[in-house]
């Protein structure tokens, strides 16, 4: 599935984190309901922010860890039009769907659950408009932001926006509306963030890959160059860069995006409290790097590394070898239902429907929510 990017220790388990009351809910956002899911705990509440294409479960496998460390409230949520999220049924205009629609719902979905207030935002990808959008918004309820790999607006010049116009848009079907109304709307919110300014007051650690995924050389300096004059914009902004680590920094290094947030929440605390928690961190530090060490034995290359490899060689037109990459993808990783819809998409871009059908029937196999495998066979089946 294609994903647009436009992309020190021993655990100690005490009772808040054995006994965290989780909330999966779907709250009215005004006549329709919008999906959160929140591990009760106290001290300033964590909010995640996905990125384009995908919903809040991504960060499903960092939360017990950092929730074991700070005991603090962790939120995930699903914009409109992703995972359980409904879409405004009042809205009739493409152009209705933009970013100020999102962050209006979001607002209020935070507002009625009562954590509308101090907050520390967690972007990754796309996410990184929304949370600038909302920190611009809230400048003095915003804590600190960890930006994982994060859009900065600056990236998109008007030749790339031009390109991106020029891009298909995903089909407006009823199961990716979310998706449609993100890249059809994509330029304006491009647009309307130029216009915002990211509040300096407010404390950011900058989190990057330094792997090139198949960009043009003179747009990936373009792209280090943004990031390295953010950070370099304000005094209290650090650079990190995740080495080894491909666009999903959390999936492929997430010790380091853990410790990250631990740190920032870290910063909110008094002294004392802050020891007794750095203490903690120290612990979960050493069980990550032995984790991480034990991963990069077993696994060399990651899903999503592999993923990203060979989306660059049909970028580049190398069909053959995108085809080879997408293969093995699907043989190092047979339950992943992704590796098998994204073999399934380069198939059928190089003419090879009938292989191209048994690959996104074997995704829809492992994952029947799979709405984009279901919508391209729809499409298949109707030519």
């Amino acid at each position: 599935m294609r994903h647009f990017y436009f992309k020190f220790f021993i655990i100690l388990f005490l009772p808040f984190a054995m006994h965290a009351q989780t909330l999966d809910t779907l709250v009215d956002v005004g006549g329709y309901r919008m999906h959160f899911k929140i591990i009760k705990g106290e001290g300033t509440p964590i909010l995640f922010d996905a990125g384009a294409g995908n919903d809040g479960s991504v960060w499903d496998h960092l939360l017990e860890k950092i929730h074991e460390v700070t005991g603090t409230t962790l939120i995930t949520y699903d914009r409109s039009g992703f995972g359980k999220s409904d879409v405004n049924p009042t809205l009739k205009n493409d152009s209705d769907f933009g970013i100020l629609n999102g962050i209006k719902e979001l607002e209020t979905g935070l507002s009625k659950l009562g954590y509308n207030k101090d907050l520390i935002l967690v972007p990754h990808s796309y996410g990184g408009f929304y949370t600038t959008l909302y920190a611009s918004r809230h400048p003095n309820d915003v804590k600190y932001i960890v930006r994982i790999d994060a859009n900065l607006v600056g990236v998109y010049t008007d030749d790339v926006l031009q390109i991106m116009n020029e891009d298909e848009i995903p089909p407006k079907t009823p199961e990716t509306l979310g998706i449609h109304y993100l890249v059809k709307n994509y330029a304006e919110t491009v647009k309307l963030l130029r216009t915002i300014d990211f509040p300096s007051n407010i404390p950011v650690i900058d989190i990057t890959s330094p792997i090139n995924r198949g960009y043009p050389d003179e747009y990936w300096v373009l792209i280090n160059k943004v990031h390295k004059d953010f950070v370099n914009a304000a005094s209290n902004r650090v650079e990190l860069i995740a080495e080894g680590s491909g666009h999903y920094i959390f999936k492929d290094n997430p010790g380091l995006v853990i410790n990250a947030i631990i740190k920032a929440y870290a910063q909110t605390l008094n002294e004392n409290d802050k020891k007794v928690l750095l203490e903690k961190a120290l612990d979960n530090a050493i069980v990550l790097a032995i984790a991480a060490k034990k991963t990069e034995t077993e696994n060399k290359h990651s899903e999503s590394d592999l993923n990203d490899w060979a989306y660059t060689f049909l970028r580049n037109e190398e069909s053959e070898k995108a085809l080879a990459i997408f293969k093995l993808n699907t043989m190092l990783f047979p339950d992943s239902f992704n590796a098998f819809d994204s073999y399934g998409e380069a198939l059928l871009l190089s003419n090879n429907k009938p292989e191209a059908i048994k690959m996104y029937e074997k995704s829809i196999e492992l994952n029947p929510e799979n709405e984009n495998g279901k919508a391209v066979l729809l499409k298949i089946n109707q030519e």
